[in-house]
């Protein structure tokens, strides 16, 4: 059972975490490279607060984004803002979501999101939660995989493990960090490939943090993902 509610705390709380670390920031460092690849710090926090945002319009039953070269173009205009340009943005479009959030409505509805797909608009908390932390490790500014809470590394997992689930290029899997386990790829009685790690290892795997190299496979070879 999905708790939307716990999920705004959790995402308000991620975010005074991400806020609070950029304040040790500058505007030179927001220029540098960040973890993602032709993406500075300042593509990061802009696309943070501009997927905000599109998750209020989600929830508001608007269209995420106009079309997505807007999305785009929205980002690269944003990005080499000064940082206490960036983060007042940020701070203001959180405070939009979360009064979102905080509005009368029907959680069980589906609502769309980028590309067509779908989901109940009681997921969308967690969709922005998942957005802040994992940025906030792309940021490369000293919070990594490892100091996710757990119960967001664990729903994560899990998240992105159904995302898999079916794809015809991932073959069956069995992830595991020791003491719990997911299944992603195509279906299959039982799977042909178990990976192994710590929950960290797994996560930044499947997200596309890492390349797997702390991971210990059986049955064959890490499978590629595809692209999220």
């Amino acid at each position: 059972m999905i708790d939307h509610g716990h999920d705004l705390a959790s995402v308000h709380d991620a975010t005074d975490r991400l806020l609070t670390a950029a304040t040790e920031l500058d505007n030179a460092s927001v220029a540098e490279p960040s973890r993602l690849p032709g993406w500075t710090r300042g593509h990061v926090l802009a696309h943070l607060a501009r997927n905000a945002d599109a998750l209020v319009n989600v929830l508001e039953g608007r269209p995420m984004y106009v079309s997505g070269k807007a999305r785009d173009a929205d980002i690269e205009r944003d990005a080499p803002r000064p940082l206490q340009t960036q983060l007042a943005d940020l701070r203001e479009s959180a405070a939009r979501f979360q009064a979102a959030g905080a509005a009368p409505a029907d959680w069980s509805r589906t609502v769309e999101l980028r590309n067509g797909v779908t989901d109940s608009a009681s997921r969308v908390p967690f969709r922005r939660w998942a957005e802040v932390e994992l940025h906030h490790v792309d940021l490369g500014i000293g919070y990594e995989l490892e100091h996710l809470p757990e119960q967001f590394t664990e729903r994560e997992i899990a998240f992105l493990a159904d995302r898999f689930s079916g794809h015809p290029d991932v073959p069956p899997t069995r992830l595991t960090d020791g003491t719990r386990a997911w299944r992603t790829g195509r279906e299959a009685a039982d799977a042909e490939i178990t990976v192994t790690g710590p929950a960290p290892e797994l996560l930044g795997w499947l997200a596309g943090r890492r390349d797997g190299s702390g991971l210990t496979v059986r049955g064959g070879s890490l499978p590629a993902l595809p692209p999220l």
